[in-house]
């Protein structure tokens, strides 16, 4: 049906979208513009005109994107997509519940979309929607058929207080968007609203707090915008710095745990099979998912809180077991003598395959995989895919159709794209996600000694960082020249932690070598990890296709 998802006034000209896109890495929140390297609209901007696209892909921080771009008056005038979508539409949910300012958002019918990509303008008025001239009417509401336990009215009610209203309020929009039929618990979240990556969410996060906001299930917290305790000595400027503190410390006061980690399965304490848990942060999702076999949607930042405090979250896509079926299948052919960097390769091929829909993944029954490897190839299909999950097959499972094939063709056009660039490397960046202790100690072993001839950054989670330093492993990353950097990642960066003259950059992350020129404005390779470390003491690495390719 034509649903009217967030309420609002709004006309104006139809920039109508090829391809999904993340409002985060994809949107420049300063300007409006399209960033996103691989993006067939690179360049447009979004301000003011009525965003019709398919869906949202990629990070969870699109919310924060786009309640950003609300605040400054860069907003789109409204959105209107076609598929499930979550992440824009919580933060236009926000503006709205929160800040006073609407966002209209629709979903269409496929046919209804495809006219309305086509007209020139659009006005949303009431629960109509009118394409040049030509009326579409939309349905309104949604939510009386939502089953609300007797504490979950109290909370919207406001029996607890304003915060856990406003959250039941978004959890509840959210959930009759979706058709949950009730809200479940949940045992834990993982914050992802508490990277700095604009104004807007410190104004989120301190309003919170001023209403009083806590948590009631462990809560974890993902990678921030500065080393915590380290950013003034490193040179980052207060006018940065202080922010990103601040927006720690908020979530910390709401009785988060200071983990600061984009990678909480790494924790001690990981999900186990089954668990309904509610995390932010895309490659974390996918990999609770699909590698720990815990169930959570996607939650878009701000969602994420809501869930906390709240204790709750919509019974609805991941966390019901129909949607974890595959819809597709993807076909690959395994390249015999593959190194580390088929898995980002993969990751970002097969989310590529499969934009909207969970795919199981055959071919690589018979390849050996490390926790790394899945890390990787989860980071890298959450940044192609807006699907929460893929699947594995073990052999046994039936394929569901269409099956798209990744040969060996498909695996070169990939590696021309994500790896592209001179010779000449300035700069080496590794943990995106936050590096594994397996990772250290296998890239102290690849330096063996040796003195980085360029600047080779790690970022790492201060959990990590801690059992690293204890192994011995960080002294001899230290003593080779390496700099270690906890509590941020490199999708959260910024001057002068990021060394400002480098220019060339590699990477054994397909997240990062994705995300990374719109985000940073450098060129970035994608490479194994023995030749991201040989670049460190060389300054130099290959440019031609790898063996197995």
């Amino acid at each position: 049906m034509n649903r009217l998802v967030v309420p609002g006034l709004a006309s104006g000209p139809v920039l109508a979208l090829d391809e999904p896109i993340s409002f985060w890495g994809g949107v420049d929140p300063a300007t409006g513009r399209i960033v996103d390297a691989f993006h067939p609209q690179r360049g447009e901007c979004v301000s003011g005109c009525v965003l019709v696209l398919p869906g949202t892909r990629g990070s969870c921080t699109g919310s924060g994107v786009l309640l950003e771009l609300a605040l400054t008056g860069r907003a789109p005038a409204a959105l209107v997509f076609r598929d499930a979508e979550d992440v824009a539409t919580t933060g236009a949910l926000v503006a709205a519940e929160l800040f006073g300012l609407a966002l209209p958002v629709v979903r269409l019918e496929p046919g209804a979309f495809a006219q309305v990509a086509r007209a020139d303008d659009l006005r949303i008025e009431g629960a109509t929607l009118t394409a040049d001239g030509e009326a579409i009417p939309l349905r309104a509401g949604g939510a009386d058929a939502l089953e609300l336990s007797p504490q979950d009215r109290a909370m919207l009610d406001g029996a607890e207080g304003p915060a856990p209203a406003f959250a039941m309020r978004v959890l509840v929009a959210l959930a009759a968007v979706q058709g949950a039929p009730r809200l479940i618990p949940i045992t834990r979240a993982h914050i992802d609203g508490c990277i700095h990556a604009a104004p807007a969410f410190l104004r989120f996060a301190e309003a919170m707090v001023a209403m009083g906001a806590k948590v009631r299930v462990p809560t974890t917290t993902n990678a921030i915008s500065v080393d915590r305790e380290g950013w003034r000595a490193q040179g980052v400027a207060e006018a940065v710095g202080a922010p990103a503190a601040r927006l720690a410390d908020a979530y910390v006061e709401m009785g988060a745990r200071p983990s600061f980690t984009c990678a909480p399965y790494l924790l001690e304490d990981a999900p186990a099979e089954g668990e309904a848990v509610a995390w932010g942060e895309s490659n974390a999702v996918i990999y609770a998912n699909s590698v720990l076999g815990a169930r959570t949607a996607k939650l878009p930042d701000f969602m994420d809180l809501c869930a906390a405090v709240t204790g709750r979250v919509p019974l609805a896509g991941m966390y019901a077991e129909a949607a974890r079926a595959p819809q597709m299948t993807v076909a690959v052919d395994w390249p015999e003598g593959a190194e580390d960097a088929i898995w980002p390769l993969l990751g970002w091929l097969i989310g590529r395959a499969a934009p909207d829909r969970v795919p199981l993944v055959t071919g690589l029954e018979a390849a050996d995989r490390s926790p790394d490897d899945l890390k990787a190839l989860c980071a890298a299909f959450g940044t192609t895919s807006a699907a929460p999950m893929l699947r594995l097959a073990s052999g046994a499972e039936e394929r569901p159709g269409p099956v798209v094939r990744i040969d060996r063709d498909s695996l070169r056009a990939g590696w021309d794209r994500l790896a592209a660039g001179p010779e000449a490397v300035d700069l080496v960046a590794i943990g995106s996600p936050h590096a594994s202790l397996a990772e250290m100690r296998r890239l102290a072993d690849l330096l063996d000694g040796a003195r980085c001839a360029i600047d080779c950054l790690v970022t790492v989670g201060r959990d990590v960082a801690r059992v690293a330093s204890r192994e011995g492993v960080m002294p001899r990353l230290l003593q080779a020249g390496v700099r270690v950097v906890p509590d941020l990642c490199w999708c959260s960066i910024s001057e002068p932690v990021f060394p400002p003259a480098a220019r060339e950059v590699l990477t054994n992350s397909g997240k990062y070598a994705h995300y990374g020129p719109g985000l940073h404005g450098r060129r970035v390779r994608l490479a194994p990890l023995d030749a991201c470390a040989e670049a460190a003491c060389t300054g130099r690495a290959p440019t031609a296709r790898p063996p197995w390719l």
